[in-house]
């Protein structure tokens, strides 16, 4: 639970950042400097977030093979469904449109990028919400006599 708490949270604040500053920020690179400040940003948003989530997938699988006692299963699950939606919108929704950018800033590639990353804050949003609720459970469990 503490490595999951200790991954999500940063990615919950990451995501939030991202989704309300750097991405809007894209639009306002001019169109000689975007590919080299995108290519920038991929490389060093990989840097932080890219261990993350490789961490919490790990530990949203530790979740489930070895569950708190204190902890219904569903909630496990549940973690673990919400980091696969982030994964899986990341590969199929973010990671393409990073691609278009890459090529130099497109209004629609930036346009999609920007709806589609709200799956992604909502996962990890409520993924950090879940597990503070876990986290609360299992300390008020262990604190009775």
């Amino acid at each position: 639970m503490l490595v999951q708490l200790a991954t999500t949270l940063p990615l919950c604040g990451l995501i939030w950042l991202v989704q309300v500053v750097v991405y809007p920020q894209f639009a306002r690179v001019g169109p000689a400097e975007f590919a080299a400040y995108h290519e920038a940003h991929a490389r060093l948003i990989t840097l932080v977030v890219g261990p993350l989530m490789l961490a919490e997938l790990g530990a949203a699988f530790v979740g489930i093979a070895a569950p708190d006692e204190h902890v219904p299963a569903g909630m496990a699950w549940l973690g673990l469904a919400l980091t696969g939606i982030a994964w899986l919108t990341t590969m199929f929704a973010s990671v393409p449109q990073h691609n278009v950018l890459s090529g130099g800033f497109e209004a629609r590639a930036h346009e999609v990028l920007v709806a589609t990353n709200w799956i992604r804050t909502a996962a990890w949003s409520a993924r950090g919400a879940l597990l503070l609720v876990w986290a609360q459970r299992a300390t008020s469990a262990a604190s009775m006599p």
